[in-house]
């Protein structure tokens, strides 16, 4: 036979009436509950420190075509490196170089963090940056921002600002743009052929000219074979430099190994017909000073002008605006708090209510209640056993 205040019907059914009549019974606990923590989580927010927030928004670097790029095909082939190093994303990468180690060290240092935050070591100090910064780029505009949470308006809009600075001075130090990739390229390989060429020099004035020597007239056919090894030397650079932007499929880099392949068969042709005997050790050293000459003539133009692009490049990261002490605080927000520590605090008192609804019936029923003893011995000996 079914309780008193409980609708016929099937054992155990809940009906809407029953959880409408629980919460018209508890609808005061309901209403007032929920409206007093609001009031002491709105009360709370007064009392926690407000937070600002500065933002600076910049152009993202523009990775420039060199006007000189396509002249530099005319030099050999060596011109091809002269759009081989391109970045792909610009901003992503500009993006990472802000959020690097290097220039949160820096920020640290330059606003002594370690002293605001509170922290005893760089790491912790580090992490505590990291949450208080957001940088990213925008998909549609593609500008970059950059904004900074502090306690103090002026500090966040110091600590904003500095981030454009840190990055202007680190992109100068590193090869970043097209052009500075091609200079430190370039910068290397001059470096490294003027030092084989300055041994060659040295070998080929240790070597001296024999009678035999000026009668077989090397200094033609040395400049030949030297110039036909440095532009297979050339064109073995631009191939492995091909194959960090392109497939082997592609037809630039089926070309320029036909092209290979081609110089390397007339040297092979050359070698065939080498000067032997008497005067082939000086022909030799001749040859490959020619070939150490030749090749530093080479990267010595494409280094020259790799350096012309680069100084055409000039500042290249721009601000929009610039952060300014922001006037009115970021954070706590005192309505939301008070909103969802309202509707927080409702729920869980509506919960609360339905539950112990839910045992009274549960201890009106004899076999009910006997479970919920069950239950609730076993729930005391595990916390003693814990204990």
């Amino acid at each position: 036979m079914p309780a008193a205040g409980v609708d016929d019907g099937t054992e155990g059914e809940i009906s809407l009436l029953d959880l409408a009549l629980v919460v018209a019974e508890n609808l005061r606990l309901l209403i007032l509950g929920p409206l007093a923590v609001g009031i002491t989580a709105l009360g709370i927010s007064f009392a926690i420190e407000p937070t600002f927030t500065a933002k600076v928004v910049m152009m993202p670097p523009q990775q420039q075509q060199s006007a000189a790029a396509s002249a530099l095909q005319s030099l050999g082939a060596l011109g091809g490196l002269a759009g081989a190093a391109g970045i792909k994303s610009p901003a992503d990468q500009y993006v990472a170089l802000m959020q690097t180690t290097t220039v949160e060290d820096r920020l640290i240092e330059r606003f002594k963090l370690m002293e605001v935050y509170k922290a005893d070591f760089k790491a912790d100090a580090r992490k505590v940056l990291e949450q208080n910064t957001r940088i990213g780029a925008g998909k549609k505009d593609g500008l970059l921002t950059i904004e900074f949470d502090d306690k103090s308006p002026q500090r966040a809009a110091e600590v904003a600002n500095a981030y454009v600075e840190e990055l202007r001075r680190l992109t100068s130090a590193l090869a970043i743009t097209e052009a500075q990739q091609r200079r430190a390229f370039f910068e290397k390989q001059l470096a490294q052929t003027k030092d084989k060429l300055a041994i060659a020099q040295r070998a080929l004035q240790a070597a001296g000219i024999s009678e035999g020597a000026i009668r077989a007239e090397p200094k033609a056919a040395a400049e030949a074979y030297a110039r036909l090894q440095a532009e297979v030397t050339a064109s073995e650079v631009r191939l492995q430099t091909m194959r960090g932007y392109l497939a082997e499929t592609a037809p630039e880099f089926q070309q320029a190994q036909n092209q290979l392949t081609a110089l390397r068969g007339q040297l092979a042709r050359r070698e065939a017909v080498n000067i032997t005997g008497a005067q082939g050790d000086y022909v030799d050293r001749f040859r490959e000073f020619k070939y150490q000459e030749t090749l530093f003539d080479l990267f010595a133009r494409q280094y020259e002008v790799a350096r012309i692009d680069e100084s055409r490049e000039g500042a290249v990261i721009q601000v929009v605006d610039a952060a300014t002490p922001p006037e009115r605080k970021s954070k706590p927000k005192r309505a939301m708090m008070a909103v969802v520590a309202t509707l927080a605090a409702g729920f869980a008192l509506l919960l609360w209510v339905f539950v112990r609804h839910a045992l009274r019936n549960a201890r009106q029923d004899a076999h009910s209640a006997q479970k919920l003893g069950l239950l609730t011995s076993a729930l005391r000996r595990s916390v003693g056993r814990k204990a």
